[in-house]
């Protein structure tokens, strides 16, 4: 099997750390399931140690990157779970879905091997407010283009919960919005590489010199003050849970 993660994922886990607070958020979510499965699972984040977790990631590299300790790893597709139906208490899927070249039928899957909640972190395509769009519009396209509507997972699981997840201001997980309070993040090319929006950019120097201009001279601080002294933030990821 072949992934865009094998070449993407080099050194993921590195960069990639779980951060505690979405953590707790995720653990609840889950209810009082005791066996889950963790779809598009990758290097393991956010997998509960407390509870048996089967994984499944299409990517033989995050598989490589899994720890000794984490949960064992099949190798397939949310569009194909080889797995009997209502086989785990719950499901997870933790910023994966827009990867999935058939989301509906993954999420399908999700529901159809799942006796309890179906719980996913995704984004809301529909949200604006994040900064780093005002210097790369391009990146509002490219989550209209492949993140699903928040109306889509009602549609394709059910009845849902749809909550906010707050990004701290020091968030460990370095996802493309983690670093809102630290805009100097992005210029470092190494920070950039876990994060997949970057690859399906291209080339963004002109862009990024922009933003380095900008730090340099004090204009995005100022442009933005009223983040300076936010603890977190709303910037568009949401924790789908059925009911």
């Amino acid at each position: 099997m072949r992934s865009s993660y094998d070449t993407i994922g080099v050194n993921y886990a590195d960069l990639r750390k779980p951060d505690s607070r979405i953590e707790r958020l995720i653990g609840r979510a889950l209810g009082s399931a005791k066996t889950v499965l963790n779809v598009g699972a990758g290097t393991g984040s956010y997998e509960p140690a407390e509870r048996q977790v089967t994984a499944i990631e299409p990517s033989a590299e995050m598989i490589r990157q899994r720890a000794v300790s984490a949960a064992p790893a099949v190798q397939g597709y949310a569009e194909d779970l080889p797995f009997e139906d209502s086989s785990f208490d719950a499901s997870m899927a933790i910023l994966t879905v827009h990867h999935w070249a058939n989301k509906e039928k993954g999420l399908k899957e999700m529901r159809r091997v799942t006796r309890g909640p179906v719980v996913v972190l995704t984004y809301d395509p529909a949200h604006r407010g994040f900064w780093l769009a005002d210097y790369i519009p391009e990146l509002v396209a490219l989550d209209e283009a492949r993140m699903p509507r928040i109306t889509d997972y009602q549609k394709w699981l059910g009845p849902l919960e749809i909550s906010t997840v707050p990004i701290p201001r020091d968030c460990t997980d370095g996802f493309l919005c983690a670093y809102w309070r630290r805009p100097a993040a992005y210029l470092d090319p190494g920070v950039r590489a876990a994060m997949s929006s970057f690859w399906a950019l291209g080339n963004i120097s002109e862009k990024l010199q922009k933003l380095a201009s900008d730090l340099d001279s004090g204009a995005w601080a100022q442009r933005y003050s009223e983040l300076l002294n936010l603890d977190a933030c709303d910037l568009g990821y949401r924790l789908v849970t059925t009911e």
